[in-house]
């Protein structure tokens, strides 16, 4: 939790900058943010059906790649 007490003198504005600069340094709104997009976990087929993919795609690259139709 993170906790800023004003200061003698202190403006709003600045009190709210270092509240909002502590919360950053804490890193609360990134957790926030990743938990409202969780995502389902993939299926043992969904899974090998993507690295198929890639391993075709990769072998297809290096394929144009030899023969010089991709620098």
């Amino acid at each position: 939790m993170v906790e800023v007490r004003k200061k003698e003198k202190e403006t709003t504005g600045s009190l709210m900058r270092r509240f909002s600069r502590k919360v950053q340094q804490s890193k609360i709104l990134i957790e926030a943010r990743a938990k409202t997009f969780q995502t389902r976990p993939k299926s043992k087929t969904k899974k090998k059906k993507d690295a198929i993919r890639r391993i075709i795609k990769r072998k297809e690259y290096d394929r144009l790649r030899k023969l010089g139709k991709i620098s």
